[in-house]
């Protein structure tokens, strides 16, 4: 796939960012060696090969699924504005 300069103009405005008409060929060009290194990735080999947090293996530190703290349910909601059935009230926003 080849990036051309008309492409890279509307990838620069969708993407939101100012690109003056002299860079374009050389964001386009940036875009094509981007998608070059992309499809070098895509030839490598990865069958069989598991994927990894780190380069390291370790195991994540895991703890007990508790709770810990709570029953103060009247204590939170005391410092809420507006506070109905437990929960805390909000103004409607979407009309």
């Amino acid at each position: 796939m080849s990036i051309d300069r008309d492409t890279a103009a509307k990838v620069a405005k969708l993407a939101r960012i100012k690109v003056e008409e002299d860079r374009l060929d050389a964001l386009a060009q940036e875009f094509n060696a981007v998608l070059g290194f992309i499809e070098q990735l895509n030839e490598v080999d990865v069958d069989g090969v598991e994927p990894m947090v780190s380069v390291e293996p370790m195991r994540l530190k895991r703890r007990e699924d508790k709770v810990t703290d709570g029953g103060m349910q009247d204590k939170i909601l005391s410092n809420a504005p507006d506070a109905r059935e437990g929960f805390f009230a909000v103004p409607k926003v979407v009309e």
